[in-house]
């Protein structure tokens, strides 16, 4: 399968990852309908920041994957559908965590029966690295036992276990893609990189939650990549497949490295509101890349420090996207 003049639909597109991959779907050629999450603004989140020629180009829906029928009626006719559309703060998921289940494992249900009433030829899931859990040996292969160590990482397993089901129960085509700590323009400050920068260009101090936490970091053009090779691999079908890099940095080491990169000196400050609930952090995460090469050719290409410089020149030139003295759940 080809996705060059393919029809998509891609689920969760105003998203950080989602609207990378849309622009993209559409470099390559595919006939794209954006699904974004159905609000009283007047805009399309992240998809706001394609250039206005790619924005002309796609189709976008409003709506919510809790709506079985709507979700029926924009995967019709589609050849491929990625489901990116998640809930995936860690820390609102410790305060309403039904409203997880509703969105990550009801939409989930609902995008999956919506491919298998219409046959499509192949669905993309995606995943998280959180369902592992704090490693129980590393690097992190997809063997690894799944350990719901939060709300968020509970029903994305949920959700990973839903899609296995409709492979085995029902043969639907479906990929479920793993991406590790992914990074890059347009990430809001509810994860940790653009956290830090916001913090670091406005703040007297730099407040994190644990600076001990490993994290494997991949930058957002690389996940992209690796969602689009494995899309287009007959042999990926059925199967998990990791996005990572295969090398972990510690949050402390982080924040010190963006630092030196902005030419800064200033204070880190753990701040015990941002510490996840006592046996909830996941203290390491460190991929092994190997299958999703092995399957399709994929390998990262961007240096951490590379794909620092290019979210700090992004961070930069839209300071109004940020709130960096209120801490986003």
């Amino acid at each position: 399968m080809k996705l060059k003049s393919a029809k998509v639909l891609v689920t969760g597109a105003g998203g950080f990852i989602g609207s990378h991959l849309v622009e993209a779907l559409c470099a390559a050629g595919a006939s794209v309908t954006a699904l974004v999450h159905y609000d009283s603004r007047p805009d399309f989140s992240n998809l706001e920041l394609l250039l206005p020629q790619t924005r002309e180009g796609i189709r976008i829906v409003s709506g919510n994957v809790e709506d079985p029928y709507l979700i029926s009626s924009v995967v019709q006719g589609q050849d491929f559908v990625f489901h990116l559309a998640a809930l995936i703060a860690i820390p609102y998921s410790y305060v309403a965590p039904l409203s997880y289940v509703r969105t990550n494992v009801e939409g989930t249900l609902n995008v999956l029966e919506a491919c298998r009433t219409h046959r499509i030829p192949r669905l993309i899931h995606t995943s998280t690295s959180e369902t592992y859990g704090t490693a129980q040996y590393k690097p992190i292969d997809e063997k690894h036992p799944l350990q719901g160590q939060s709300p968020y990482s509970a029903t994305k397993i949920a959700a990973d276990k839903l899609v296995e089901s409709f492979y085995l129960s029902y043969k639907l085509p479906v990929v479920t893609v793993r991406p590790f700590n992914t990074y890059g323009p347009r990430q809001s400050a509810r994860a940790v990189i653009p956290t830090i920068i916001s913090q670091a260009l406005s703040q007297p101090a730099v407040r994190l939650g644990s600076l001990t936490p490993l994290r494997d970091l991949t930058y957002v053009l690389d996940t992209v990549a690796g969602f689009l090779a494995l899309a287009q691999c007959d042999e990926a079908v059925g199967q998990v497949v990791n996005l990572g890099t295969g090398s972990a940095i510690s949050i402390g080491d982080l924040a010190a490295l963006i630092l030196r990169k902005l030419g800064m000196e200033k204070k880190i400050v753990v701040d015990p509101d941002r510490i996840r609930p006592e046996g909830s952090e996941v203290e390491s995460l460190l991929s092994s890349p190997r299958k999703a090469e092995e399957l399709s050719g994929w390998r990262p290409t961007f240096s951490l420090e590379r794909g620092i410089s290019e979210t700090i020149e992004f961070i930069r030139a839209h300071p109004d996207r940020f709130r960096p003295s209120v801490y986003n759940r």
